[in-house]
C-alpha cells in the first residue's frame, strides 16, 4: 500500500523544485543566437545577477554546475603555488579547496567542525600570523548544504579587514543566493559564485561568478587561466564569447523567468519567506528531538541555515529506512547525509520554489514515516510548525 500517486516532491537541497512558469519558459523554439534579442537577454541577466550578488562588479555566466563555477573563480585569480586558506564548516569549502589543490595551489584548512559555523575570531587570528601575506585567497561558503551550517559572511569579512590582510575573500553562495541576504560589496567579498539549481529555481547547468575590481586586477597576472573559464575572453566584443561558444538558450530563458519571479515577489519578502519556513522546520525537528534519537546537526540555533536543515539520527536507527519510506510510500524525497554524515543523517531542504503547504506536507510525511517505522520521536512536530506559522504570518 502506498500513497504516492502524483508528482514526486523534492525536499533535497538541489536541484530544487522548479516553478511551472520556469518550465514553460523553456518550452519554445530555439533563438537566433546572433540576434539582438539574444544580446538583450544576456545583458539583462548579467545585470540582474550583479544585482542579486549586490555588487558593482562584473558577473559571468558559465555552462556549468557549481563545481565549474568553483573552477572559474579559482583559475581567474590564482597562480600556480599560491596559498589558499579554506574555512571549514562542512563539506563544500573543503571541496572547493580540493579543487584549488588539484589545480596547483597550496591549500591550508582552518580546521572547523561539521557541527558549527566558522568563527570569525579564529580567521582573524590566523591571518594576523601570516605577516608576510603568503595567503592569497580565503575560501568560505555562506551555507554548507551537507552540515546545514550558516556562516556569518559579513562578520568574516570584518575579521579579514581587522587583520589588515590583503588576501582575496571568495565566497560560495550556491545554497544561499536568492534565498537570504547576500551583500558582496558591503561585506568585502572580492569573488562570489553560485549556481542555477537551488534558490534560483532553474535547472542545473548554469554557474555564476561575480568579481570586483580588486579581483579583476589580480586576474591580469593569474597564470591558472584557461580559455573556457577566462574572464578576459568572456569580456571580448563578440557576444558568443560571453559563453565561450553557443549560448545555453533555453536555460537562459528559464533563468530570466526565475529572476523575474524573485523580483516580482521582492527580495525582502523572499528572504522572509525562507526565514519563516526554515524556522517552521526547526520547530518540528526540535519537537522530534525529544525522543532522544533525532537532533540537529548544528548545535547552536543561530548557526542553522534558512535553506536546509540537517537532522542527525542516533541510537542505532538508520536514516536510510526513513528516506526510503518517505520516497517509496509517500512520494517525498529527503536529502541523505553526505560526507562525514553519510548514513547518520537526513536533510530537509527549504529553499527556492517553496511555500507553506510544501513544507508542512514534507514535515507531515516525515512524521508519518517516523511513526510507521517506530522511530522514537517527540509527538506533534508538524503541529509545532503549524502553530509557529499561524503566530508569525499575520492575517
Amino acid at each position: 500500500m502506498v500513497v504516492r500517486a502524483g508528482r514526486e516532491f523534492l525536499a533535497i537541497p538541489g536541484p530544487t523544485n522548479m516553478p511551472d512558469e520556469v518550465l514553460r519558459a523553456m518550452h519554445r523554439p530555439a533563438l537566433d543566437i546572433y540576434s539582438e534579442q539574444m544580446v538583450e537577454l544576456t545583458d539583462s541577466l548579467l545585470r540582474d545577477l550583479s544585482k542579486l550578488f549586490a555588487t558593482k562588479g562584473r558577473s559571468y555566466i558559465h555552462i556549468a554546475n557549481g563545481h565549474g563555477a568553483w573552477e572559474s573563480a579559482l583559475s581567474n585569480v590564482l597562480s600556480r603555488g599560491d596559498k589558499v586558506l579554506v574555512l571549514e564548516s562542512g563539506r563544500f569549502a573543503i571541496g572547493w579547496g580540493n579543487a584549488a589543490a588539484a589545480m596547483g595551489a597550496e591549500v591550508e584548512v582552518l580546521k572547523g567542525d561539521w557541527r558549527r559555523s566558522i568563527r570569525p575570531a579564529e580567521v582573524e587570528a590566523r591571518l594576523r600570523l601570516d605577516t608576510d601575506h603568503q595567503i592569497k585567497a580565503i575560501l568560505a561558503v555562506q551555507v554548507d548544504t551537507a552540515s546545514g551550517a550558516f556562516n556569518d559572511i559579513e562578520a568574516i569579512g570584518k575579521a579579514i579587514k581587522a587583520a589588515g590582510h590583503p588576501a582575496l575573500f571568495m565566497v560560495d553562495a550556491v545554497a544561499s543566493l536568492g534565498c537570504m541576504p547576500f551583500e558582496m560589496d558591503e561585506w568585502g567579498i572580492d569573488v562570489a559564485m553560485s549556481g542555477s539549481q537551488k534558490g534560483l529555481m532553474t535547472p542545473p547547468g548554469l554557474g555564476f561568478v561575480a568579481a570586483n575590481d580588486r579581483a579583476r586586477e589580480v586576474h591580469k597576472t593569474a597564470n591558472l587561466r584557461t580559455p573556457y573559464w577566462d574572464w578576459s575572453e568572456r569580456d571580448g566584443p563578440e557576444h558568443y564569447r560571453k559563453y565561450a561558444g553557443t549560448a545555453p538558450v533555453h536555460l537562459l530563458f528559464a533563468l530570466r523567468q526565475a529572476i523575474d519571479m524573485l523580483y516580482d515577489e521582492q527580495l525582502e519578502n523572499v528572504f522572509l519567506r525562507h526565514r519563516l519556513l526554515g524556522e517552521a522546520v526547526r520547530r518540528a525537528v526540535g519537537v522530534w528531538s525529544e525522543g532522544q534519537v533525532l537532533g540537529f546537526n548544528i548545535a547552536e540555533p543561530g548557526e542553522r541555515s534558512d535553506t536546509v536543515t540537517t537532522v542527525m539520527m542516533s541510537n542505532g536507527y538508520d536514516p536510510t529506512a526513513l528516506h526510503d519510506y518517505c520516497k517509496q510510500k509517500c512520494g517525498v524525497v529527503l536529502g541523505v547525509g553526505i560526507g562525514e554524515l553519510a548514513g547518520q543523517a537526513f536533510r530537509i531542504a527549504h529553499m527556492g520554489h517553496i511555500n507553506a503547504p510544501m513544507i508542512l506536507g514534507t514535515l507531515g510525511v516525515v512524521e508519518v514515516g517516523l511513526s510507521a517505522l517506530d522511530i522514537p520521536h517527540g509527538k506533534g512536530g508538524t503541529e509545532a510548525a503549524i502553530q509557529y506559522l499561524s503566530e508569525s504570518v499575520s492575517a
